[in-house]
């Protein structure tokens, strides 16, 4: 889809500096990807409560081992 916008020419170059994107296309599209990522992620704390571990599970084991 085509369209025109007015970006923030600040945004822009922090965009660029922390992108490997060589093309304002190619940092706009990237930023539009990194957007979904983010928000589709699972909030953790939508969770609490909701998961049940087995009744043998030692997270504390667990955190030794690595």
């Amino acid at each position: 889809m085509r369209t025109n916008i007015v970006i923030d020419d600040q945004l822009l170059e922090e965009a660029f500096s922390v992108s490997r994107s060589k093309t304002k296309k190619e940092v706009i599209h990237e930023a539009l990807r990194e957007l979904i990522r983010v928000r589709k992620r699972k909030d953790l704390t939508d969770l609490a409560g909701r998961i049940s571990f087995y009744p043998g599970y030692d997270h504390k084991t667990l955190r030794k081992t690595r």
